[in-house]
């Protein structure tokens, strides 16, 4: 049977339709301010400046290309590729810089329900993008054998949204964890 589990069309199709949602959002967000976007990527240390600015370009380019090409079927496994691979470079990236201290630095995810700018590194950011990785490599599977019918579509709609809203807590949580640890200190 392989390493994962077959999936029913209906639980591969919410979690392609969240992993779109929550890779078009943020590709948009990186978007609509590549100067923001650039210097986050500065802010990493990783990259000669020189190669900053075409990475501020490329990533959210990437990362708009996997959430189009998740929504389609025929595309999906070339999107789930693209997603892992995405969520692989920038969450090495995070933990390169968590390991050297550097906490206090935006993250530059530009995630759903928040925009670029609310959320400083920490370590639940590779914790969550773990279980992106994970959603992407699931919808790698091949489906169950069945065909979707009628209810299949509010059940995947459902799912969709209890997956898109327990997404933006966790996010919302770890926004918020640094904001409350300084309100206790003083």
């Amino acid at each position: 049977m392989g390493a994962f589990p077959m999936l029913d069309p209906v639980a591969a199709s919410a979690l392609c339709a969240v992993l779109s949602v929550i890779f078009l959002t943020g590709a948009w967000q990186k978007l609509r301010d590549p100067a923001l976007f650039q210097a986050n990527v500065e802010n990493y240390r990783l990259l000669p400046d020189v190669l900053a600015r075409p990475a501020a370009i490329l990533l959210p380019v990437w990362e708009l290309t996997a959430g189009v090409l998740v929504l389609f079927d025929s595309m999906r496994v070339a999107g789930a590729v693209l997603a892992t691979g995405l969520v692989t470079v920038v969450t090495a990236a995070v933990i390169i810089n968590l390991l050297r201290g550097r906490t206090e630095i935006d993250c530059g995810c530009g995630s759903l329900g928040g925009h670029v700018g609310d959320q400083t590194l920490n370590w639940g950011l590779p914790a969550r993008n773990g279980v992106l990785v994970l959603a992407a490599m699931l919808v790698l599977r091949e489906d169950a054998a069945r065909a979707l019918v009628w209810i299949d579509y509010l059940s995947v709609a459902g799912g969709t949204l209890g997956l898109l809203g327990l997404y933006v807590t966790a996010n919302q949580l770890m926004a918020n964890a640094p904001r409350l640890h300084a309100l206790r200190k003083h």
